[in-house]
């Protein structure tokens, strides 16, 4: 660990977080040039004659923040060779993607705010959120089709198809108190992990990289986003909204059992559940602040840590088939930064 990623983690929380946009600026520091002609296509395509659908469609991308999927598209690229125009327009058509499932994920959890912004839902409504995503997913794949072949398209859209399904699969899994850990990583590998392993191995397939490294990078983008996630979890159970500037508390309002809760269960008895099922059917503030005890004492929000820590070594590992190179530090670093992170 760097000196400086050990001083973020050692920083208060509010200075913490600024340490840790800090940071991911460094990290993105080579593909600067690369994100910002990815942001001017975004710009460029992302426009509409009729005022009400330009309005709409950016203030839905002023909720986006980190970039994440399309900087791992353009570093897997560079740790491959070079970043083409190719890879530009893809990290872009990757971006709207995620755009376009978040704009959906916040009507899904009624959710107000993200970036420290007012949601698509909570400014406009539903409907107009549930078009907008509609509407970037299409333009997604219609940019995906002008490429000289078809494979990014078929990529992007089994891929699209995957992340849908493990939303429905956690629609599904709703107040089912009994799901498994593995049942859990399975949703969260559709709908968050499957996106960011399709960006690297997109970056892989069209900087000419070989098979074994591609599929490499398709583990590591998997597993590092199923660290994401986890993380993620915690933050909707721990976190400050004030800090994370989205809403919190949606998972357990929305009746959905992320791993520590899944874990807690496991490691309690028949009675034990039974309690613990009454303090899920309390109001919000009074269930946060009954379970979160429980939490502490059965070790429950270590050991979700602790897995999310276990995939994001696992996902360095998939880094050793690539020679060495400042790319590769950097995508090494990403699995550092996203068990730091506060929102």
């Amino acid at each position: 660990m760097t000196n400086g990623m050990h001083a973020t983690l050692t920083a208060a929380p509010a200075d913490r977080n600024g340490a840790l946009r800090s940071q991911l600026q460094s990290l993105y520091a080579p593909v600067a040039d690369e994100l910002a002609e990815v942001e001017e296509i975004l710009r460029r395509e992302l426009q509409s004659r009729y005022p009400f659908v330009n309005e709409l469609v950016q203030h839905g991308f002023r909720l986006g923040g980190k970039r994440l999927r399309p900087a791992l598209l353009l570093l897997a690229a560079r740790a491959c060779g070079r970043v083409t125009p190719d890879h530009l327009l893809l990290a872009a058509v990757i971006e709207m993607i995620h755009t376009a499932t978040l704009v959906h994920d916040d009507v899904l959890d009624e959710a107000s705010l993200r970036r420290h912004v007012e949601t698509v839902n909570a400014r406009f409504d539903n409907e107009a959120s549930v078009l907008l995503g509609d509407y970037l997913f299409s333009h997604a794949f219609y940019l995906a089709s002008t490429l000289g072949s078809t494979f990014a398209c078929q990529q992007i859209g089994r891929s699209t198809n995957i992340v849908c399904q493990g939303e429905l699969l956690q629609v599904a899994g709703r107040g089912n108190y009994g799901l498994t850990e593995a049942e859990y990583l399975q949703i969260i590998d559709g709908k968050t992990a499957e996106l960011c392993a399709c960006s690297c191995r997109l970056g892989a397939r069209y900087a000419d990289a070989d098979r074994e490294t591609e599929r490499a990078l398709r583990r590591y983008g998997r597993r590092l986003g199923i660290a994401f996630q986890i993380v993620d979890d915690l933050l909707d159970l721990l976190g400050e909204e004030h800090q994370a500037g989205k809403s919190l508390g949606t998972d357990l309002q929305k009746q959905k059992p992320t791993l520590p809760l899944i874990r807690l269960l496991q490691l309690s008895n028949d009675a034990q559940r039974a309690d613990i099922d009454a303090i899920l059917r309390l109001s919000g503030a009074e269930r946060h602040a009954t379970l979160l005890p429980l939490l502490n004492r059965y070790e429950a929000i270590d050991y979700a840590r602790s897995r999310a820590a276990e995939f994001a070594r696992r996902a360095r590992r998939e880094l050793e088939t690539l020679p060495p190179s400042p790319a590769r530090e950097i995508l090494e670093s990403l699995t550092q930064f996203v068990l730091m992170r506060q929102h």
